[in-house]
């Protein structure tokens, strides 16, 4: 009989408790760890398992009989205690890899800088418009753990993969890869822009030439990707024609495949409006005709998606100001598409937690647009403000200290005709529990207005 596997899981957010539940399920044992001592309700997401807990401790402490180590993907892989786990043989894996080795349906994948939620969840209707039996998890919010085992052949996993979960990928395939842009981002976690765009490129890792990479022409550091795959290469463009893929001619999205090139569809008939939403439905179009969906099912679908909340959401309107919820707007060139999607006055609201991205390209980006206020908070309210100082709008900022006090400074700046936009080009951690919180809480008191 074998002797029963070791597997220690560090960090028990949404991946950890699907990753643990997972590997009892398939007959490891199962040690429990994270830094915080007490996390509510994590003891009735495991009901009906056994399991270890080491909640509070050092996992350096604990990789003695362990044979894999899945850990929470905010935790960088040069932490000691991972550097000593793979010294001493044991296997450091990702949820996502983890998940993958569990599933047997075909994955369809999106990572990038911005546009990620966009685009699974915009991929992940086409493909139930298909008639496919899809599941849409990763990084949007549900772990490939917590549904890898109901899949079965045929089925179309469509993930979001942030480059915090990519690093710790060893197998994992995508038969179909798509990359929207890379800008800065989460450079406090990985140190440099180079590991960044490192952990991004490995969305393309163990592609053969069967599969496909969707590449974003315009961006210089996606198209860079291409040598990189094994699979065909399809690039989408606003800006020029493209070998393989879809480009813009006037207000035609053309198509050209395997020397073919026709119109696909008029950019007007895409329901979410936007330049960046505009990539955002070649991309997914690309990624669904790759993988065998008719043409008119996805322009259909184009035709008739809402968006994803949290990103450019609109929410209410008082007293004659429309209230924009952009809290999906947690990185500086994400805001930047706000904005340029912004068609009156508007107040803006931002920060938050600091990843170290700096606030140079939301200042660039506000002459000639129309923002007229800009209210700060969080942790890098100074540095905005002395972003602000450099570019000489300083005295379009105003402070708060709190969410609330925030929401009533915008009420008086905002006059009848103007927009609130929160698209804060930050994380939510410190103040909220998440960018979904943040969200809810701005639109929770929006409503309340009268």
């Amino acid at each position: 009989m074998a002797q029963q596997k070791t597997a220690l899981i560090v960090g028990m957010a949404k991946s950890g408790i699907a990753a643990a539940r997972l590997l009892y399920e398939n007959g490891y044992r199962v040690i429990i760890n994270d830094m915080k001592p007490e996390i509510p309700g994590l003891f009735d997401a495991l009901e009906g398992m056994a399991y270890e807990v080491r909640l509070g401790d050092d996992p350096m402490d604990l990789l003695e009989g362990v044979d894999l180590l899945v850990p929470s993907p905010i935790i960088p892989f040069f932490k000691p205690f991972m550097v000593e786990a793979k010294r001493r043989g044991i296997e450091v894996i990702s949820e996502i890899e983890l998940g993958y080795r569990y599933a047997k349906a075909d994955f369809v994948c999106i990572t990038g800088t911005n546009g990620k939620t966009t685009c699974t969840t915009l991929t992940g209707e086409i493909f139930k418009a298909a008639g496919r039996k899809t599941f849409v998890l990763g990084n949007i919010g549900v772990a490939i753990c917590a549904h890898a085992m109901e899949t079965q052949p045929g089925d179309v996993i469509v993930a979001e993969t942030a480059a915090l979960q990519l690093e710790g990928n060893v197998h994992f395939r995508a038969k179909a890869a798509g990359v929207c842009n890379i800008t800065p981002d989460h450079l406090d976690r990985f140190g440099s822009m180079e590991n960044y765009i490192a952990a991004k490129a490995k969305i393309l890792d163990n592609q053969t030439a069967e599969d496909f990479a969707v590449l974003n022409f315009d961006d210089p550091i996606v198209r860079g990707f291409a040598p990189l795959t094994a699979g065909q290469v399809l690039y989408f463009s606003r800006k020029e024609p493209v070998p393989e893929g879809m480009f813009l001619e006037g207000d035609t999205i053309m198509l050209r495949l395997n020397g073919v090139t026709e119109p696909f569809m008029d950019r007007r008939d895409i329901y979410i409006p936007g330049a960046h939403n505009l990539e955002n439905a070649m991309l997914c179009a690309l990624l669904a005709l790759s993988q065998g969906v008719e043409k008119q099912i996805i322009i259909d679908t184009l035709k008739t998606f809402p968006g994803v909340e949290h990103r450019i959401e609109f929410v209410c309107e008082r007293s004659g100001v429309r209230y924009i919820n952009d809290s999906k707007g947690t990185n500086p060139d994400s805001t930047v598409k706000a904005i340029e999607a912004m068609d009156r006055p508007t107040v803006l609201i931002l920060g938050g937690y600091d990843k170290h991205t700096g606030f140079e390209p939301v200042f660039d980006a506000l002459p000639g647009s129309h923002i007229k206020e800009l209210v700060v908070l969080g942790q890098t309210a100074d540095e905005i403000i002395e972003t602000a100082a450099r570019h000489g709008v300083k005295d379009l900022c105003h402070r708060a200290e709190t969410f609330e006090e925030t929401m009533d400074i915008c009420r008086r700046l905002a006059k009848p005709g103007d927009n609130v936009l929160l698209s804060p080009a930050c994380a939510s951690w410190g103040m909220f529990e998440n960018y979904e919180q943040r969200g809810r809480i701005f639109k929770e008191i929006a409503r309340s207005f009268t």
